[in-house]
C-alpha cells in the first residue's frame, strides 16, 4: 500500500498518556470506591445480572501493584459502526500487555463479533501494529454488527477462548455493543469460565456518555471534519448569496452531533431533536421556525443561509415519533404479511387498515417518498432505519411549502432556492484529532490495567478531558451501572441507556443565548480542517461542547 506524508507523519506521533498511566505497571493501583446500581429498574437488572450487578467504581493510582501476575492471551473486538480512533485503543492494549510481559498475546477477532464466533482471528504482532498507529478507520482487523445475545453463541464463544487460552476478551463498541459486552462477562462470570470482559465507549454521536463517560472517542474527529465541510459550506453561501443549504449531520438518537456542530460555525438554523420533543412541536412548527429565518434575512436582502438537521429529527417529533413506535410494533408483529406485498398501493391500503387513526393521517401528508422510506427494511433492533430517511428533503420541502403561504400572506417576498447534504460516513475514519489519539491509546492501555487486576463487565473509563491529557484520569465503571430496560423487538431488554442533549446544560444553553442572532446575521465561523501540529491551543483542543460542560 502507498502511504501518503500524512500517513507517514502520523505513524511517528506519540499518543499522550495521563501521568498516571506512565509509570511502570508494577507501580500502579487500583483504587475501588462506591458499589453501583442502574440507572433505572434496579431490580430487574440485578435479577439478569446476578455475578456482575452492583460491583464498585475503579480508579488507578500510583501505588503497588497487587495484580495477580499471569501469562495474558486477550482477544479485542471492534463492533459496530467506525470510529476515528479505534486503531489506536488496539495499540495501546497492544503496548500495555507487551509491557507488561513480552510473552503475552493479543489476538484480534476479524469482522466483529462474528470473528469470535467463527474463530476466525490474527495475532498482532509489533509489524502488523505498527502500521495502524494514530489512523483512521477499523480496516486493522475489519468491524461487524453480530449481536453476542444467545446462550448458544455464548457457549461457542467461551469454547473459542478455551481453544486458545484467552484470558480477557476486550470489545471496543457503542451502547448496544457493550449491552453485549455486559451481557458476555455476565455469562462467563457464571460459567466460571475465566475470561474477563472490558468494554472501551465508541461512537461519533457521543450519546454514550455519564458523569464519568465524558465522551465516546471518535466524536471529536468526526465534529471537526463535519465542522470544516459546513464551514466551507457557509464560505460558499456567503459568497453566492442564493442558496439555503440543508444539512443532515450523523445522530440518530441524540443531537450531540448537530449542537457542537452549531457551536462550531454558528449557522442560521439548527434543531435540537431534544427541544423539539420537549415542546411537542409539529413538522409544520419546525417548518416555520426555519422559515421565519428565511424571511428575516430576506427582508435584509440575504436569500441565503445554512440549516442544519440532526439524522434522527423525525422520530422526536411527537406525532411522527408516535407513528414510528406504532409501525415498529405492526412491524414485530405482522412482518409477514406486510412482507407479501408487492405493489404500494396495498402497501398504503395495509397501512390505513392497521395504524390508528391519528398515525395514518401524519403518514398520508408526508411525500410520497418519505412514506416508502418509512416502510424500508427494519435495521437490526426491528426499528425503522431512520438514517436512510431524507430528513433534509422533508425540510426543505415543508419549509417551501410555508413560504409560498407566506406569500400570500404577505409576509415573506424573497427567493428560495434550496440544496441539500448528509454529512455521515465522511468522518466516521478520518484520521484521529490528536485528542482522539490521546484518548484512545489511554482507553486502551488502561482496559490492559483493568484485565490484569482481573475486572469483568468494566467500561475503561478516562475523565477530566478537557484538562492536558497528562492530567486525565484513569479507571473503570461497571456496565450495568449504565443500563436500564428499553423495548426491543416488542419486548422489555437491558440496554444501557443513551445520553440526549441536556437542555439545561450548559453546551445547549449557549447555543440558545445565540441562536436568535444567527438565524437573522450572518454569523459563520470556519473552524478549517483538523490540526495536527502546532500549538496545543490548536492542534489537542477538544470540542466546544466538552469545554463548555466542563467550564473551560
Amino acid at each position: 500500500m502507498e502511504l501518503s506524508p500524512l500517513q507517514i507523519a502520523r505513524y511517528e506521533y506519540s499518543p499522550k498518556l495521563p501521568e498516571m498511566l506512565k509509570h511502570d505497571i508494577s507501580q500502579i493501583k487500583a483504587v475501588e470506591g462506591k458499589e453501583t446500581e442502574s440507572v433505572s429498574d434496579q431490580e430487574k437488572i440485578r435479577e439478569l445480572f446476578p455475578n456482575t450487578y452492583g460491583m464498585k467504581e475503579v480508579a488507578f493510582a500510583k501505588g503497588e501493584n497487587h495484580a495477580e501476575k499471569k501469562h495474558q492471551v486477550v482477544g479485542v473486538i471492534l463492533s459496530g459502526g467506525q470510529a476515528p480512533g479505534g486503531h489506536n485503543v488496539i495499540t495501546g492494549l497492544y503496548d500495555a500487555l507487551k509491557k507488561t510481559d513480552k510473552k503475552n498475546v493479543l489476538l484480534g477477532f476479524k469482522n466483529g463479533p462474528s470473528g469470535l464466533l467463527e474463530d476466525d482471528y490474527i495475532e498482532f504482532t509489533d509489524e502488523y501494529i505498527d502500521a495502524y498507529r494514530n489512523t483512521g478507520g477499523f480496516d486493522i482487523i475489519g468491524s461487524g454488527r453480530t449481536k453476542l445475545e444467545t446462550e448458544e453463541q455464548f457457549a461457542v464463544a467461551k469454547e473459542v477462548c478455551a481453544r486458545h487460552g484467552i484470558t480477557a476478551i476486550v470489545i471496543i463498541g457503542g451502547d448496544d455493543s457493550n449491552t453485549n459486552a455486559a451481557v458476555l462477562a455476565e455469562y462467563m462470570a457464571r460459567e466460571k469460565a475465566g475470561v474477563q470482559v472490558i468494554g472501551c465507549p465508541k461512537t461519533i454521536d457521543g450519546d454514550l456518555k455519564n458523569d464519568v463517560i465524558e465522551i465516546s472517542f471518535g466524536f471529536d474527529t468526526a465534529t471537526k471534519t463535519y465542522s470544516e465541510l459546513i464551514g466551507n459550506i457557509e464560505r460558499d453561501a456567503n459568497s453566492a448569496k442564493k442558496y439555503w443549504h440543508f444539512i443532515k449531520v450523523m445522530g440518530r438518537s441524540a443531537s450531540h452531533i448537530a449542537l457542537e456542530c452549531a457551536l462550531e460555525t454558528q449557522p442560521n438554523v439548527c434543531l435540537i431533536s431534544e427541544e423539539i420533543e420537549k415542546k411537542a412541536m409539529s413538522l409544520n412548527e419546525i417548518a416555520g421556525v426555519i422559515a421565519d429565518s428565511v424571511a428575516k434575512r430576506a427582508a435584509d436582502g440575504n436569500n441565503f443561509g445554512v440549516v442544519i438537521i440532526p439524522e434522527g429529527l423525525i422520530e422526536f417529533v411527537p406525532e411522527v415519533k408516535k407513528l414510528i413506535a406504532e409501525l415498529n410494533d405492526l412491524m414485530a408483529i405482522k412482518a409477514t404479511e406486510f412482507g407479501a406485498l408487492v405493489e404500494w398501493q396495498d402497501k398504503y391500503s395495509f397501512m390505513k387498515a392497521n395504524l390508528s387513526a391519528d398515525s395514518f393521517k401524519v403518514f398520508e401528508v408526508l411525500p410520497l417518498d418519505i412514506e416508502k422510506q418509512l416502510l424500508m427494511d427494519r435495521d437490526p433492533h426491528g426499528n425503522v432505519q431512520v438514517s436512510r430517511i431524507e430528513t433534509e428533503k422533508l425540510m426543505i420541502a415543508l419549509v417551501d411549502k410555508k413560504l409560498k403561504e407566506m406569500k400570500k400572506e404577505g409576509t415573506y417576498n424573497g427567493k428560495f432556492n434550496a440544496l441539500n447534504h448528509f454529512f455521515g460516513y465522511e468522518g466516521r475514519c478520518a484520521f484521529p484529532s490528536n485528542f482522539d489519539a490521546d484518548y484512545c491509546y489511554s482507553l486502551g492501555y488502561n482496559a490492559f490495567m483493568l484485565v490484569s487486576y482481573g475486572y469483568t463487565g468494566y467500561l475503561s473509563t478516562i475523565s477530566n478531558l478537557s484538562a492536558p491529557a497528562t492530567e486525565w484520569k484513569a479507571g473503570g465503571i461497571p456496565i450495568t451501572k449504565m443500563m436500564n430496560l428499553e423495548q426491543r423487538h416488542g419486548e422489555k431488554k437491558p440496554v444501557i441507556r443513551k445520553a440526549l442533549v441536556e437542555l439545561d446544560g450548559k453546551p445547549f444553553q449557549y447555543f440558545a443565548a445565540h441562536r436568535d442572532k444567527w438565524a437573522k446575521e450572518t454569523c459563520y465561523t470556519f473552524p478549517g480542517a483538523i490540526q495536527y501540529y502546532g500549538p496545543a491551543s490548536v492542534c489537542d483542543i477538544t470540542t466546544r461542547t466538552l469545554a463548555l460542560e466542563q467550564g473551560k
